[in-house]
């Protein structure tokens, strides 16, 4: 355990960790090598004598700076999010459709193709003959409810 009190070993391996947060992301590492350079500096001014307290240093160390500044940094940093429609719904409706089985009058169910697929499609009561466009209103179970 020779090397576990070498102040240049610490803070070799310190500065490598802080390096390689710019090849691994995540925030994570660079905190693991801070908190070595803290440990060689603490071996350095004699604060710590033996290897048990600096790899108890080193842990605890690492943990607090990882709680505490964590969010902090990517609060400050960002990174790539973004928030897309989750509700597939919101996408076809006004969308415009082709019949291809003649819709109505009243509640008699039809056929439209919508995306490449043929769907059941319900009106708003009147009829909709097949070859017409009609644009969808909504959705009603597996039927898509549609008018001109």
């Amino acid at each position: 355990m020779e090397y576990a009190n070498d102040v240049t070993a610490w803070a070799c391996i310190g500065v490598l960790l802080v390096i390689a947060e710019l090849v691994i992301p995540g925030g994570i590492v660079v905190f693991l090598g801070t908190s070595a350079l803290v440990v060689a500096a603490t071996l350095q001014f004699g604060i710590i004598d033996n290897w048990m307290h600096a790899f108890t240093l080193w842990f605890i160390l690492s943990i607090v700076l990882l709680l505490l500044f964590r969010n902090l940094g990517q609060s400050m940093v960002g990174g790539d999010s973004r928030v897309d429609n989750t509700d597939e719904e919101l996408d076809v409706y006004g969308k415009q459709v082709r019949v291809i089985a003649t819709i109505g009058p009243g509640n008699k169910k039809g056929r439209i193709e919508f995306q490449g697929t043929e769907w059941s499609a319900l009106g708003d009561g009147s009829e909709i003959k097949a070859g017409e466009t009609a644009k969808i209103v909504c959705r009603e179970n597996i039927s898509y409810v549609v008018e001109r």
